[in-house]
This record gives structure tokens, sequence and C-alpha cells, in this order.
């Protein structure tokens, strides 16, 4: 029958879609943890974070190399997402790059041990790695590309050399506390941009 059929349908779409919307919960709680405890650290404190009970965490992931992996890829979906979302909201393409270098400086600090916990996984890293320029490098291109039509910033960037850079002055903020790479990424972006925002000058 037609109307069973559909309700029948309608509890099991509903618990998908809260199965779904727990276990980003679970990954966006994790993430906060892992900033500012890295991703050694306990999974009470990432139940208590999301409200959860540690049984649920470990029902979505096994193993703390599951979590740390569905970390890495949930917070690479979310930069590729906000990408578009700040084009259309920011007040400039050059303030979207802005608000999207910081998301992005944001999810490198995420990503401090995740060779570590997956160091018996070399293939699972690399394919982890492939997941992140897919994504990313064609979002920071699109951002980079509207800030260049804009006139804000100078052509000839491209946007893998670009991650690059801010990914190396990232290295040494979690060894060195005195050390803030917000800063220098800030500077950085400074150097790209065109004469009339602050860029080169003559003198």
């Amino acid at each position: 029958m037609p109307t069973t059929g559909e309700s029948g349908k309608g509890p099991a779409r509903s618990k998908r879609v809260d199965a779904r919307r727990n276990q980003q919960t679970l990954l966006t709680a994790a993430a906060a943890v892992f900033v500012t405890s890295g991703v050694d650290a306990p999974i009470r404190e990432i139940a208590a974070r999301a409200g959860v009970g540690m049984g649920t965490i470990y029902r979505h992931f096994p193993t703390r190399a599951d979590l740390v992996v569905a970390v890495y890829r949930h917070q690479v979906d979310a930069c590729a997402e906000a990408g578009p979302a700040l084009l259309d909201e920011a007040d400039s393409p050059l303030s979207a790059l802005r608000q999207w270098v910081d998301l992005f400086v944001d999810f490198l600090v995420t990503k401090h041990g995740l060779a570590n916990a997956m160091q018996s996984d070399s293939s699972g890293f690399d394919a982890l790695h492939s997941y992140f320029l897919d994504r990313l490098v064609p979002v920071c291109a699109d951002l980079l590309d509207a800030a260049v039509e804009e006139g804000e910033i100078r052509p000839g960037t491209h946007a893998y050399e670009l991650m690059r850079g801010i990914g190396n002055l990232c290295i040494g903020r979690d060894s060195d506390p005195r050390y803030d790479p917000r800063r220098l990424v800030a500077l950085l972006l400074r150097g790209l941009q065109s004469c009339g925002d602050g860029g080169d000058r003559a003198g």
C-alpha cells in the first residue's frame, strides 16, 4: 500500500538523518578538543564536550585512528564548503580569501598528530592527502581568481603554492607557544595584494 510505504520510509530516513547529525556533532567536538589538546586527548574529554557517553563515540569510531581520520575529512569538507559561502557573503573576494585562510589555518592546527595516529597505515594517510588536495586546491583557486578579477591581488599566485606556504608557516606552532603563525600568514596575504590595496609601492 502506498501510504504505508511512505510512512514506513519516514522513520528510517529520520533515524539516518539523526545519526548523521549526531556523528557531525561528535566530529565537531573532537576537532575542537584536538585543537587544544592534540589527537591524543582522552576520549572522555571529547565525549564531555559532545554531551554523549564514551560508548557512543566507540560505536561510531572503534579506534582512535578512525576518529582522527573522520575528523580530518570532516574538517576538509567544512573548509571546502566554506569557500563558496564566503564568496557570497563577504564584502569582497579578498575578505573572503582572508576568512577562508583563517579557517584553513585552524584546519592545519587540527591536523597536528595525524601522521603519528596513522603510522600503521601509510596508504590511508596518502589517500587522505589526495582527498585534501582534491577538495581544497580548487576552492582556494576560485578565491584567488575572484580576488584577481576584482583587482585586489596580483595575478600569478597558484593555489597549491599558497596553501603549501601557509602550511610551512604553521610548522612549529605546537612546539613553541611564543610562535603565532597567523601573524606571518597575514603578512603573506598582504604581500599578494595589488599596489592600490597596500601591496608593493614605489620607493
